[in-house]
């Protein structure tokens, strides 16, 4: 092929944006939130300032909106204090411009300028607040007449309205709004040390870096740009190194106890079994909580001079009296919030559960919700070196 025609396809292909990567029912999410959002952020206007408010005070960039803050709410620019801050300072810019500059053209070109800059000075970049100085400035007589009124009503309560309609309806479909930073995993045993998820591969020096190089403004928060990057990492090990799941390496003859089982019967079975956890099942044998040796110590209260053994047997012992504050069965102190693992589920998407939330045991469940094995971090790290050591053969 020709370069020079082969680089003009190319060029023309830039041109079409790549399909956004969203299933319908995504899609209707967005559009029902931006109906709702429109139509309540219009009724509330109607209904506060009278019957016969201005269609101009039902503002155009509330449509633009209204897409960032219910198909893009992850993004950095539809957050609220981008909306609410963006849209305040771009109005105050715009209606100072249209009032202290005589030419029409002049106005729109300093006001969208200088709200570009305040924007990107105060965190708060939001492009609808762009059309936004931009309609006070051409907005025309009514616009104009309200001079800095403007600037609260209609666009202070119309983007109060918006975002608040989009706080409701994003949680309330399940999509986490505001989109908050995730806080950097702390150490688990209160020490300066990175997680272990954050001493392998790329660091957030490396990702700020690389930022820092690239010196663009991103529609996607950092932190979601290195969670991205770290399913891309561990969709590369799967491919890698093949799908080896659950099933492959738990343990099938589990040591269980029920909630009503003594605490002595419990702590027997993990001395005797030489074993850290317990799965607590009810009668169907769905798990309910898992018992460790780290709910044994946290009950028996260690503080002070008592020796830890006296303590444990307290704890162990169980009450003459009917009634008793003190834990008895092993359903008072469980841990009831159980992250467990299905059978098919591929081992590296335990790597985080293990290295970076703290835990040791996680129960496999079926797809009925019973138990049917454990996997433990010794099972992870032995099939993670087994599978590494494989790979050569496979490939040669």
């Amino acid at each position: 092929m020709n370069p020079p025609r082969h680089a003009l396809r190319n060029w023309l292909r830039s041109f079409i944006p790549v399909r956004v990567g969203v299933n319908g029912t995504e899609r209707l999410r967005a559009c029902g939130g931006a109906l709702l959002g429109i139509l309540i952020t219009g009724l509330v206007m109607r209904w506060t300032l009278g019957p016969d408010i201005p269609v101009s005070l039902l503002i155009a960039p509330m449509g633009a909106s209204a897409v960032l803050l219910f198909a893009l709410p992850s993004s950095p620019l539809a957050q609220p204090w981008s909306i609410m801050g963006g849209n305040l300072v771009s109005a105050t810019i715009g209606v100072a411009c249209a009032v202290w500059i005589a030419d029409p053209v002049w106005a729109a070109t300093a006001a969208i300028a200088l709200a570009i800059a305040a924007m990107l000075l105060l965190g708060c970049l939001h492009p609808p607040s762009g059309a936004i100085a931009l309609t006070a400035v051409l907005g025309g007589p009514a616009i104009h007449a309200q001079g800095f009124a403007f600037v609260l009503a209609p666009v202070g309560l119309n983007s109060l309205l918006i975002l608040l309609v989009a706080i409701a309806y994003n949680n309330a479909t399940r999509r986490r709004y505001p989109h908050l930073a995730h806080p950097d995993a702390a150490s688990t045993h209160d020490t300066r040390d990175a997680s272990p998820m954050s001493r392998v591969g790329f660091t957030s020096a490396d990702l700020d870096h690389v930022l820092r190089q690239f010196n663009e403004v991103l529609d996607i928060n950092r932190d979601d740009l290195a969670d991205l990057l770290r399913q891309t990492e561990m969709q590369a090990y799967r491919r890698r190194f093949g799908e080896v799941s659950c099933a492959d390496i738990m343990s099938r003859d589990l040591i269980t106890v029920e909630f009503g089982s003594t605490l002595n019967e419990a702590w027997t079975q993990l001395h005797a079994h030489r074993i850290k956890a317990l799965p607590v099942l009810d009668r169907a044998r769905r798990v309910i909580g898992i018992v460790t040796l780290a709910d044994f110590f946290q009950h028996a209260n260690l503080d002070g001079p008592v020796a830890i053994s006296d303590k444990l047997r307290a704890l162990l012992r169980r009450s003459p009296a009917s009634h008793s504050d003190k834990p008895e069965v092993v359903g008072q102190i469980m841990t009831k919030a159980v992250r467990t693992a299905t059978m098919d589920q591929a081992i590296v998407e335990l790597v985080p559960l293990f290295s970076d939330s703290g835990l040791h045991h996680i129960p496999v469940i079926d797809e009925e919700r019973r138990l049917c094995g454990m996997v433990t971090q010794s099972d992870l790290v032995a099939a993670l070196y087994r599978g590494r050591l494989d790979q050569p053969l496979a490939a040669a």
